[in-house]
């Protein structure tokens, strides 16, 4: 993908170590990474291979994807493991009322796809279209995401994996972190995508046992209010590549902590175009986005 040059009237809104940290990034062909939360959650129905798509040709430059594990070992495409009752619906077209019993651990992949979670939209997303959608195996998508860039001549994308598991689901919503990591890990070798690879949590066991499998991708941790980087490190065992808070956490201080720590800090979910200009001017290496149309208007391609 080509790189992305930033307005003028973007670089100067800048604090001068911003602007040092974007000179280093430009110079080490380094770019600014736009990446599309569940796809583009804010307009096509999360998690869902024709939201990836779109992101693609909106023109990010990774795409943010979350996975849960069905009963039969399929590494599935889904924010939860079990289907949301905001927007999911079962395969006779009703209304889930109680997603969490809706478990995906529980189910083969074929029971899973026959479930929509994308006709009823998202309520909180007004922009978003309304679509049959089904939870995606993560290879499929990640196939039909090779595809569709090389039919249209695109640089390869990346992708940033996020592991969902918590330690209370261990066994009831998900396998334990060293079988979820070692799933994840063969459907990215199967499919050819290890050098463009990030793989992220807010859960540190996952963290270190993708860690302890030894692959060249990269690691980000994610956090929602942990601003102690030392400690949170100390905690981890390890310096991932990345650091990704809750953007209504950041300040030029913990940018610059980041940094100092070696490690790349993209926030998310920002989706005011204020509030990308704002994180952007203290120097964030990039930001995760439900409306990557509107990020992708801050840069010219």
């Amino acid at each position: 993908m080509a790189p992305r040059c930033f307005r003028i009237s973007t670089v100067l809104s800048m604090t001068i170590p911003a602007i040092l940290v974007f000179a280093f990034q430009v110079a080490a062909g380094q770019t600014f990474d736009i990446q599309g939360h569940r796809g583009a959650r804010g307009l096509l129905p999360e998690n869902s291979t024709a939201g990836f798509l779109h992101a693609v040709d909106l023109g990010v430059s990774t795409l943010e994807i979350d996975v849960v594990v069905a009963g039969d070992s399929t590494v599935v495409v889904s924010h939860e493991p079990w289907m949301l009752e905001t927007i999911c619906s079962d395969a006779d077209g009703r209304a889930i009322t109680d997603g969490e019993s809706y478990n995906i651990f529980r189910m083969s992949y074929e029971a899973v796809a026959r479930y929509d979670c994308g006709m009823r939209g998202h309520p909180g997303f007004p922009r978003q279209e309304k679509q049959a959608a089904v939870k995606p195996r993560l290879s499929d998508v990640i196939n039909a995401v090779e595809s569709h860039a090389a039919e249209r001549g695109m640089d390869p994308l990346r992708y940033n994996i996020e592991i969902k598991s918590r330690e209370e689901w261990d066994g009831i919503y998900s396998p334990p972190p060293p079988i979820f990591a070692q799933f994840v890990h063969e459907v990215v070798v199967r499919t050819g995508i290890m050098d463009r690879t990030t793989i992220q949590s807010f859960d540190l066991r996952s963290l270190q046992a993708v860690h302890r499998i030894g692959a060249p991708w990269q690691l980000a941790v994610l956090v929602h209010s942990d601003t102690d980087l030392p400690a949170l490190l100390d905690r981890l065992g390890f310096t991932p590549q990345v650091f990704s808070p809750n953007f209504r956490i950041v300040d030029e201080s913990l940018v610059q902590a980041a940094h100092d720590l070696g490690m790349r800090i993209i926030p998310w979910t920002v989706n005011e175009v204020s509030d990308m200009k704002r994180i952007m001017a203290m120097g964030v290496d990039g930001l995760i986005t439900d409306y990557p149309d509107l990020a992708l208007t801050l840069s010219d391609m």
